[in-house]
């Protein structure tokens, strides 16, 4: 594994909803929305420390030597709705499709996201050496939670009241997968600026792994992240909007989206160490400007200057907007020359109102 700067890992407990959702629906009159929630956060705190503890040396091994693998190695448990991770081998790389489909999606993000890493990339799998990828689905009871744990993927079945089933978006698997991508690179750590940095970043691969999937240019995207993640009484659209960050809902249980677009409304908290999932809404409609402008497909000129800055060794663990600014406009200068392209990452960040000059 490569790790950055200081030589340590920062082992993270990564969910895709944050914890201020699910501390809104704790606090519901209504047992049906806070029992799910309480038990969700219950759940996630408990595997957030036993993560901190945890040595990476415990993640599947990738193979040692040969040719590195350009077909993904797939494996899909079922939790049976218990919290014992794998759970039971339901569909393994090859096998047919099952009659599950929350195990089927699974697997096929899966596939999706090993796809959009070598055909755009050329990268096998989230470590480049094609490293196994395991999804677990049925996890725990009502559990309102999608997470990469270091090792492997989990998806809860959500409440039905709130959130539905967390394989149902592609962008949601791919978003979790990519805390992987990130850990075997730039390895950013997860709180403040940088932990912001790690959670737009994974955003920014679901949402390319979901324009991929369906075929669509940057002008074409919803630019959604968990879009048919939220049940048909809630009044929202998805978790976030990188568009329009602050958007995405507006709904009496689930609360108001707090994502700010721009660092004139950036959060000071203590929370959620310390906002990552709030203000990753900066980067991330940093991301939308610089793609749109560019125009044609996401992952093609806008994606690979953002895998550029992450995988090219200079991006520090304990990386701040500025920094990752920085990095952006060399890595366009470096990769496209000084043309419209380093121009359009200039005007991004400066629409969020972060530098790119030291």
């Amino acid at each position: 594994m490569h790790l950055r700067t200081d030589g340590e890992l920062h082992p993270v407990f990564c969910t895709i909803v944050p914890p201020h959702v699910l501390d809104h629906l704790a606090r519901s009159a209504d047992a049906r929305l806070a029992e799910p929630a309480r038990r969700t956060l219950e759940a996630d705190g408990l595997r957030r420390d036993r993560r901190r503890t945890t040595a990476l040396a415990a993640a599947p091994a990738a193979p040692s030597a040969g040719a590195v693998p350009t077909r993904p190695h797939r494996t899909v448990y079922d939790c049976e709705n218990r919290t014992a991770l794998p759970g039971v081998t339901v569909r393994d790389e090859g096998d047919k499709p099952t009659s599950d489909a929350s195990v089927n999606r699974a697997y096929a993000g899966l596939g999706a996201t090993f796809e959009l890493l070598l055909s755009a990339y050329g990268r096998s799998s989230i470590d480049g050496k094609g490293l196994p990828l395991i999804g677990s689905v049925h996890y725990g009871q009502e559990y309102n939670n999608a997470f990469f744990d270091g090792e492997q993927m989990v998806f809860g079945d959500g409440d039905g009241e709130i959130f539905l089933d967390f394989t149902v978006a592609v962008d949601v698997i791919a978003h979790e997968l990519a805390h992987g991508l990130t850990q075997y690179t730039a390895n950013l750590r997860y709180e403040g600026q940088s932990g912001a940095l790690n959670e737009s970043v994974s955003d920014v691969v679901g949402a390319l792994v979901k324009q991929y999937s369906l075929g669509q240019s940057a002008e074409q995207a919803d630019w959604l992240i968990g879009a048919g993640l939220l049940a048909p009484r809630v009044s929202g659209v998805a978790l976030r909007s990188m568009k329009a960050p602050g958007t995405a809902y507006d709904d009496d249980l689930l609360g108001k989206d707090p994502q700010p677009g721009s660092m004139e409304d950036y959060i000071e908290t203590d929370r959620d160490n310390g906002g990552v999932h709030l203000n990753s809404g900066i980067p991330n409609r940093a991301f939308y400007l610089l793609a749109t402008a560019l125009g044609g497909n996401s992952w093609e000129r806008a994606g690979q200057i953002w895998f550029d800055v992450l995988t090219g060794g200079e991006l520090t663990a304990t990386a701040d907007f500025a920094e990752f600014a920085r990095l952006t406009v060399a890595a366009a200068g470096s990769r496209f020359g000084e043309g419209d392209e380093r121009e359009a990452v200039l005007k991004a960040w400066s629409e969020v109102g972060v530098p790119t000059r030291a």
